[in-house]
């Protein structure tokens, strides 16, 4: 053989070995799973003030990376710092308020006090007059059976008659006081249970005092609110806010996309999904950077996707699409791929299409190996 027939048969065997590496790699393409119906998805928060008012400060931009805490807007604070005063000179008032109606209380309960001792006095008295009245009678009894046997005078008798008569006129004075304190004493129980009902629960459970101390912290809070800062690290999207524009509470004014959220959806035919199984390597080929595959992972397949044909139409009537009956098209479904990294260099934007090839069966690989991107005919 010539060292010219070596040569060609050389750069023929390598020739040969290259366009069967390129079939076997393009034959692994076509085999696996893929779709060219991809996209970039991501969370995008809602940013939506708590309180109302105009934008004083606006430190952002469009498109503007920010971190999560940083200003994004202030809302005019001076309505809610005045809020915040008077809602702390409505909690001193009602703290005073509680204090006095403690200190009606600590009066209420004094007055009782003495009612009761006055209650005691007089029971006291009745006896006494009771006593005296009781002696009285008994020396009135005696002298009228000694006057008939003259061994009285006329004088003596009437003279117990008169102490009998005032024993009894003390006595019905001291039921008379009796009855004056107990009444005294009911309407000073009257007037504590009144002091206690105005006043409410002791100290910190007072329900004015917690009622107060709520308000105040609802100020602080919408003081507070009227600083929006950004509650993730993302990317501000779609910014129309100006300095002055009007704030509505709970209404959504800008678009915030968490950069650290990522993922993609890539529908595939339901004729695949059989294939696919969680844990599955999958490759991803932007087509903003169709040099720069991503490694990832599918991390579920969706369970359902909305349903056209007998969906309520025209006159409460059900929508049917037709259909040829020799052509039967594949539903897509969607299978989530969580992204492992992200090359240097390739910027993730929400929305955006890429290709998706699932490799089935890798699930149970620990070192997988280094990925390539999508033949250009599958991109």
């Amino acid at each position: 053989m010539t060292t010219n027939a070596k040569r060609y048969l050389a750069t023929a065997a390598v020739v040969l070995i290259a366009v069967l590496a390129v079939i076997l790699k393009y034959w692994g393409y076509v085999t696996n799973p893929w779709t060219r119906d991809g996209q970039v998805r991501a969370n995008v928060v809602q940013i939506a003030p708590r309180v109302s008012g105009p934008i004083v400060e606006l430190p952002i931009r469009d498109n503007q990376f920010v971190e999560a805490g940083d200003l994004l807007f202030q809302i005019d604070r001076r309505t809610f710092e005045v809020a915040l005063g008077q809602a702390k000179a409505q909690l001193d008032d009602t703290l005073y308020t509680y204090q006095a109606e403690d200190q009606r209380i600590v009066a209420a309960q004094a007055a009782v006090q003495a009612a009761r001792s006055a209650v005691s006095q007089a029971a006291a008295s009745i006896k006494e007059a009771e006593s005296g009245l009781a002696k009285d009678k008994a020396e009135l009894e005696r002298q009228k059976e000694m006057l008939p046997r003259k061994a009285t005078s006329q004088r003596a008798f009437q003279q117990a008659e008169s102490a009998f008569q005032v024993s009894q006129q003390q006595r019905r004075t001291a039921v008379a006081a009796t009855r004056q304190a107990e009444a005294n004493l009911r309407q000073a129980e009257a007037n504590l249970a009144e002091a206690r009902a105005n006043l409410g629960a002791l100290g910190e459970e007072n329900a004015k005092i917690r009622a107060a101390r709520a308000a105040v912290e609802q100020a602080e809070l919408n003081l507070e609110f009227s600083s929006v800062r950004a509650p993730v690290d993302g990317y501000v999207t779609n910014l129309l806010l100006r300095v002055g524009s009007q704030m509505v509470a709970n209404q959504p004014q800008l678009a915030l996309v968490d950069v650290n959220s990522f993922w993609i959806d890539g529908f595939f035919k339901e004729s695949y999904i059989g294939d696919i199984a969680a844990g599955d390597r999958a490759v991803v080929t932007l087509m903003s950077y169709p040099d720069e595959p991503l490694e990832g992972y599918v991390d579920s397949i969706n369970w359902g996707i909305a349903q056209q044909d007998g969906s309520t139409g025209f006159q409460l009537l059900p929508t049917v699409s037709p259909t040829f009956q020799w052509i039967r098209l594949a539903q897509r479904v969607p299978v989530r791929i969580r992204i492992s990294e992200v090359p240097e260099g390739v910027a993730l934007r929400v929305g955006t299409t890429c290709s998706v090839l699932v490799k089935t069966g890798t699930s149970d690989q620990a070192d997988p190996d280094s990925v390539a991107p999508a033949p250009k005919a599958l991109q």
